[in-house]
């Protein structure tokens, strides 16, 4: 069984490669959602959270990783789509699931967000399971 790298830069079989979450964690309200959404669904096992940073810093092991999961899960926090991106300029477009969190919260101008991380947390295992 051939080896692959997996988000923390470890080789394991190509079976245990994992669905991996990357998130935003910007600034604003919903980019704070998106890296708690992904918290929560790596630490229940949904997939394992991965470094955005390491993937716009170039960081082969991490780009590795990304291009060898089963499923990426792509959280922004909003229509700037930085994690997305990110991905995208790193070559990994292929089995790319994306959630826009204020796609999940129709709020006017400049309102708070308000979706829950729970919210977040429901659509995204509906895109982890398609």
């Amino acid at each position: 069984m051939m080896e692959q790298i997996d988000s923390s830069g470890m080789e394991r079989p190509r079976a245990e490669v994992a669905k991996l979450i990357f998130s935003c964690s910007g600034a604003a309200d919903a980019g704070e959602i998106a890296d708690r959404a992904a918290r929560q669904l790596d630490a229940e096992g949904d997939g394992e959270m991965s470094c955005i940073a390491g993937i716009g810093g170039e960081v082969g092991r991490f780009i590795e990783a990304a291009k060898a999961a089963s499923t990426v899960l792509v959280i922004d926090g909003c229509e700037q789509d930085c994690a997305r991106l990110t991905l995208k300029r790193a070559g990994v477009v292929e089995k790319v699931r994306h959630i826009r969190v204020t796609d999940l919260d129709k709020k006017e101008g400049n309102e708070k967000v308000s979706v829950s991380v729970g919210k977040v947390v429901e659509k995204a295992r509906e895109k982890l399971a398609s």
